[in-house]
């Protein structure tokens, strides 16, 4: 199925940390006129992903203005404080519960705080999955593979059971001899006050 151009492929927008290490919401920072997450938002519905979901948790009403009119599903990861890992279990459920009609064969999974993303990149993704019917496909960047990513239904099970900090990392890792796509943008994102200077305005 995964060389079926319709293959239903849905995403997960990852936006509920606290950026600890920015000391206000990066999810509202503003970039080229919008809010980081308003950018990620609309790259995400840009690509060809559907259902789409956004995961809250140390924020939740002061984000959702931000995805007003776009067709996400919102879910709130009140253990977001855990880390990644319970946030990218906690869609992938939403996502679960979300399709309507067949269910996802594969999921994306993007941030907030990676600006220079773009729907090509996520299509890139999808199309490897479609090509090599491996069940995960990262992003390649500085060095190492990383998300945005993709991961088949086959995964699902072991981003279901995901908790803690290292999100999915360690499953790249154990994933990181199958295909990726270079997208050299990934290695900008946005942890620091100085990261976010350096971004065009």
């Amino acid at each position: 199925m995964h060389n079926d151009p319709l293959a239903t492929v849905g995403l997960l927008l990852l936006a509920a940390g606290s950026s600890s290490r920015l000391a206000r919401p990066k999810q509202l920072l503003p970039y080229q006129g919008k809010t980081l997450l308003r950018h990620a938002a609309e790259v995400a519905v840009a690509s060809p992903c559907r259902p789409l979901v956004l995961v809250t948790g140390a924020l939740h009403d002061g984000l959702l203005p931000e995805i007003a009119g776009l067709p996400f599903h919102v879910v709130r990861n009140d253990n977001w404080a855990d880390g990644m890992g319970g946030s990218i279990a906690a869609g992938l459920a939403e996502l679960e519960t979300a399709a309507e009609g067949p269910k996802a064969d594969a999921v994306v999974v993007i941030l907030c705080d990676q600006p220079l993303l773009t729907p090509e990149v996520i299509g890139e993704l999808i199309v490897q999955f479609q090509a090599t019917r491996q069940p995960v496909v990262a992003s390649a960047y500085a060095g190492i593979q990383g998300v945005p990513a993709l991961f088949g239904r086959a995964i699902f099970p072991q981003l279901l059971a995901l908790r803690g900090a290292s999100g999915a990392r360690e499953l790249l890792q154990q994933y990181a001899h199958l295909p990726s796509v270079a997208f050299p943008g990934g290695a900008t994102d946005v942890d620091t006050e100085a990261q976010y200077a350096a971004l065009a305005p």
